[in-house]
């Protein structure tokens, strides 16, 4: 019920003039969240010029794993916990692997039960035989999820009276874990190059990242024959999630050097080449090493350069539905990207240059805007060539709160992304891919 008293319009429950006083301090609250960051942001900066970032040793070609066990056996180890998924085991991935290393005399422990998204109890699993075996090193043979999991693995041992969830966040080990090799069978996640290590807590579903220098792998092993058996779905979307990375890191830019800068250039450029067709034509070994290539590039560069509120929002979506990681970030790359506006048109437009992109322009001026739109436009007729879907059908109203919770924590303040969103804008956003995905659904049923 609406009065009219003293020439103010009140609701019995609640007056305009006491919305206006929450909509005035909620507004203050954002102002000063937001400067938080950039101050924190600016802190940050300063660390990570400080920070001893390194590149792991690269071993790469075709035949390149057969060059690993020599490699592992010279560098003194004896024992090692060869951490993979199911799948790969079953497709005969590692046979070759295997067979050089009974021929050098390396023994091996071999730990297969890894999810897509890896959880706390299978780190602690890992954990278990790693130790229990008595292994000196570990190598990583898959795809993000198993590279992940051999990391959470490492931290454990290096600190056993931590618990996953106590690591989370930055530089929470702060030891040296055992040493990995990495050995990646998919091109996206480029976690061969990387500090990052995403853990989903099974009690919660809560997925979030241990960050620390000492889970960087010291070798990776970039043999483009492991990719090409990969099916094309599971190509499309790992290399979705290798652009994420490189336009996520590039768009920040803060946290970047120049090296990061290059990173993400030769990486989105690649990526430009190569994605469609070793989509297309799995076969293809050059488009391959290409996007092994890519992914590696995109990793190093995200790992000083960061990734951005398509990761946030898209852990808080593959952990809470246990969508494939590479899946949702392809679908919301583009939308995140569109939603920052006017912030993020010099940086898509260099990487248009960058890819040497047709630009169509009917007045001849070739601006920013433009040719970040045309940046844009790419990335959305990829995706449907791709088979992936315009938007995300998997969100629940009754989650959107928790979403944005998860994705708020795991941004802000750390991300330095072109703009920052605070809880209302991300829900807003996160609305709108709802009702985006209703639509399309509409669509589709007519």
């Amino acid at each position: 019920m609406i009065d009219f008293k003293a020439g103010v319009w009140q609701n019995t429950n609640h007056s305009i003039h006491e919305n206006g006083r929450c909509e005035m301090k909620a507004n203050v609250k954002s102002v000063l969240m937001k400067k938080y960051c950039r101050v924190y942001q600016a802190g940050a900066k300063l660390l990570m010029a400080a920070l001893p970032w390194r590149s792991p040793k690269m071993l790469s070609g075709s035949g390149a794993v057969k060059k690993l066990p020599e490699a592992v056996r010279d560098r003194g180890f004896h024992k090692v916990l060869i951490v993979t998924g199911p799948k790969i085991r079953a497709r005969g991935l590692l046979n070759e692997l295997l067979e050089e290393m009974k021929e050098k005399k390396l023994k091996y422990v071999i730990f297969d039960g890894i999810s897509q998204n890896p959880t706390d109890e299978e780190v602690e699993n890992g954990v278990g035989i790693f130790l229990g075996e008595k292994c000196d090193c570990m190598i990583a043979f898959g795809g993000g999820s198993v590279m992940d999991c051999a990391k959470g693995i490492g931290a454990r041992v290096a600190r056993p009276k931590k618990a996953v969830r106590n690591l989370q966040g930055l530089f929470r080990v702060l030891r040296p874990i055992p040493v990995i090799f990495a050995v990646p069978t998919t091109s996206g996640s480029g976690s061969e190059a990387t500090i990052a290590a995403v853990i989903t807590e099974v009690q919660t579903h809560h997925k979030a990242s241990i960050n620390d220098l000492q889970l960087m792998p010291r070798f990776a092993v970039l043999d483009p024959r492991l990719t090409v058996g990969l099916p094309p779905q599971v190509t499309a979307q790992t290399g979705m999630d290798a652009l994420c990375h490189a336009v996520e890191a590039y768009t920040n830019d803060t946290y970047n050097s120049d090296f990061e800068r290059l990173m993400c250039s030769k990486a989105v450029r690649l990526i430009h080449e190569s994605l469609l067709t070793a989509y297309e034509d799995g076969t293809n070994l050059q488009a391959r090493q290409d996007m092994q290539e890519a992914a590696f590039h995109a990793g190093r560069a995200f790992t000083r350069g960061s990734v951005g509120y398509v990761h946030a929002i898209g852990h808080a979506l593959s952990g809470l539905y246990g969508v494939p990681h590479g899946l949702v970030m392809a679908i919301l790359l583009p939308h995140v990207m569109r939603a920052y506006g006017s912030s993020v048109y010099d940086k898509l437009a260099d990487l248009c240059d960058i890819c040497a992109m047709e630009v169509d322009t009917p007045d001849g001026m070739i601006s920013a805007e433009v040719r970040a739109e045309t940046f844009l436009q790419w990335m959305e007729e990829l995706k449907e060539k791709l088979g992936i879907p315009k938007y995300p059908d998997m969100i629940r109203e009754e989650d959107v709160n928790q979403i944005v919770k998860w994705a708020q924590k795991e941004a802000n303040p750390v991300y330095p992304v072109p703009e920052i969103w605070d809880a209302q804008e991300m829900k807003e956003f996160v609305l709108a891919m709802m009702e985006g995905a209703r639509l399309e659904g509409a669509e589709k049923n007519e």
